[in-house]
């Protein structure tokens, strides 16, 4: 089944989510992940994760898809933060976790799994017993976009969710993944609108930037999304992932 990045017909009137509004009276990380849940601020992404969740792959036929917004995924009080461009089509918009389900979650919890963070080497499903240690995961872009490509005016009102989140978590925050450009541009602006002096680093795998900010230490370092893009043509490799995830938890304390 393939889709173009235009959704094919009129997209479906439906009194759009005030993500502005939502975000910013979401109190905690619950409150927050329940009002993303209900999210249709983007009309063209509501319609095409839904009719994925309807058409399904052959190989998930009998499957139900989840075909809502993604939350993150992790431990509330995070030291470390990853961050992931948007939900895959038949990964996470099948089984309700962020890199659950397909190559690119194998990959990340894999390495994770591998330096100490992840409790089992899989994410297959939401019911799997996967935990992180002091690790939590999340997206730029909330819903699958048709051909991994969201609009700009998609990425800008999906934007309060992610800042409000790092809102949340950034008592404990000390190290954060770009996985890929489009996350390493989002999550270095996100820093920027909240006060930290980050600049704009030019993406690149392995590019870091260390800073202080209020007496507190950061790290914020890039890597090539584990995507099967990246991973099947070796331009992304298992250690290159581990070396990356690996310098970010030890930063953070969130391994030893």
């Amino acid at each position: 089944m393939t889709f173009s990045t235009a959704w094919p017909g009129p997209l479906p009137k439906v009194k759009r989510t005030n993500v502005v509004a939502l975000s910013s009276k979401s109190a905690s990380i619950d409150e927050l992940d329940k009002n993303i849940i209900g999210c249709n601020a983007c009309p063209r992404l509501v319609a095409w994760r839904e009719e994925v969740a309807v058409t399904k792959r052959k190989s998930y036929i009998d499957q139900d898809y989840w075909g809502k917004p993604i939350t993150g995924f992790g431990s509330e009080k995070p030291r470390l933060v990853i961050v992931g461009l948007a939900p895959g089509a038949h990964g996470a918009n099948r089984t309700g976790r962020v890199f659950t389900g397909d190559s690119s979650g194998d990959w990340l919890f894999g390495s994770l799994h591998r330096i100490g963070i992840a409790k089992i080497p899989t994410s297959l499903s939401s019911t799997d017993g996967q935990k992180l240690k002091y690790t939590r995961i999340t997206t730029a872009v909330r819903c699958a976009p048709p051909g991994n490509a969201p609009e700009v005016e998609e990425r800008d009102r999906c934007a309060p969710w992610f800042k409000r989140e790092l809102e949340l978590v950034m008592p404990t925050a000390r190290a954060f993944v770009g996985l890929g450009a489009f996350a390493w541009g989002v999550l270095s602006k996100t820093l920027e609108e909240l006060g930290h002096p980050v600049g704009r680093v030019k993406f690149a795998h392995g590019a870091e930037f260390r800073y202080r900010h209020e007496g507190v230490d950061y790290l914020l370092i890039a890597s090539f999304h584990p995507s099967q893009q990246n991973t099947f043509t070796g331009k992304l490799t298992r250690e290159m992932l581990d070396l990356v995830l690996e310098k970010a938890g030890r930063f953070a304390h969130a391994i030893k």
